[in-house]
């Protein structure tokens, strides 16, 4: 949620774990989604495949620490969601350096509650 009480709304590229019912994101510590997440860790994500099917997913935000070594766990998480999202990078290094550089986090959204419409 945004200050003034609106939601703070952004289209983003995840992962899913199912089992543990956790949302994947990548997203950079100091941009507004961050900021507002560490205020407010209540959150709702959204997914539409297509025309009339839809997900809405409720849960508590958590962010990680911000990636701060090429090898630390934050980075090691970030390629893992990377994975899930795209498979493999074309230069894992590159990579690795561009998240410390770019101070990326993980948002993990602990699903506690699900609703749609034409789901599985």
């Amino acid at each position: 949620m945004k200050k003034d009480g609106r939601p703070q709304l952004s289209p983003v590229s995840y992962a899913y774990d199912k089992a543990e019912r956790v949302i994947r994101v990548s997203i950079t510590a100091d941009r507004a989604k961050a900021r507002n997440l560490r205020r407010d860790p209540r959150a709702t994500f959204m997914v539409q495949p297509e025309a009339y099917r839809y997900g809405v997913f409720d849960g508590d935000a958590e962010l990680t620490e911000i990636a701060a070594a090429v090898d630390d766990a934050v980075v090691d998480e970030l390629v893992e969601v990377y994975r899930a999202i795209a498979g493999e990078h074309p230069d894992w290094d590159e990579y690795r350096r561009a998240m410390v550089a770019d101070r990326r986090v993980v948002l993990r959204i602990r699903v506690t509650h699900a609703y749609g419409m034409g789901a599985e």
